[in-house]
């Protein structure tokens, strides 16, 4: 059975959220949202190891923490963007890690994770050459004008939100990343950089429930779906 190494981009202040502490240090029951996320990705079988990348004056990651349920925990220093983040976790994964291996990249404020979407994100994107979980659009889709009025209804055919897990062979990714900083584009998810470098991801779809914790409400759903133990 191949194992995967996973990237946890966790560099990010999480302004959006409006706390003093980054959102991914917040609390979900009896322990932090970042710890959920990454015993969720341990865990699973074909999680060999974790790359954690925490911001340079991170002062609230437990320093003392070498492995999460059994499976080892590296860390590296992000930078401003995700991409400068993600990429300085590929180039500080182990040397056995190459560059034809596949990797996996999960964002720290998903804590929600379902094992069965990470098998069959492996089990389907591998074979594919690489991909990301998604979820297909289900509401109807407006288009906002600058008065705050609906200037049309979008189709929603064919539109999909982009989750994760993201799956990629790790020298491909990185240089898509490092092309995509050089060029001083901001890419919002791996796949974007990817799409840049002329590949074409595959869609796995994903369960609704893995959702990114980025308002109050959300922490809050996120907080009742762990507790009910129904995240399988």
């Amino acid at each position: 059975m191949s194992t995967y190494w996973c990237v946890v981009p966790a560099a990010g202040r999480g302004s959006r959220f409006g706390s003093k502490v980054p959102k991914q240090y917040l609390r979900l029951g009896d322990k932090p949202m970042l710890l959920h996320t990454l015993e969720r990705l341990a865990a699973h079988p074909y999680v060999a190891g974790l790359m954690l990348v925490v911001a340079a004056d991170d002062t609230s990651w437990a320093q003392g923490l070498f492995e999460v349920l059994g499976k080892p925990l590296l860390r590296a220093t992000g930078g401003a963007e995700r991409a400068d983040s993600v990429l300085a976790g590929l180039r500080a994964l182990p040397a056995s890690v190459e560059a034809e291996d596949f990797v996996l990249v999960h964002d720290a404020a998903r804590p929600c994770l379902r094992s069965a979407d990470v098998s069959r994100l492996i089990e389907q994107a591998a074979p594919a050459g690489g991909g990301l979980l998604a979820a297909p659009l289900r509401d109807t889709l407006k288009l906002a004008g600058a008065d705050g009025r609906v200037a049309a209804t979008e189709s929603r055919e064919a539109r999909w939100r982009a989750l994760t897990p993201q799956l990629f062979r790790r020298g491909e990714l990185e240089t898509a990343l490092a092309a995509a900083v050089a060029d001083g584009v901001s890419v919002s998810d791996e796949a974007m950089a990817m799409e840049r470098s002329g590949f074409a991801p595959l869609l796995v779809e994903g369960a609704e429930d893995n959702i990114k914790v980025t308002t109050a409400a959300d922490l809050a759903l996120a907080e009742y779906l762990l507790s009910k133990g129904v995240l399988v």
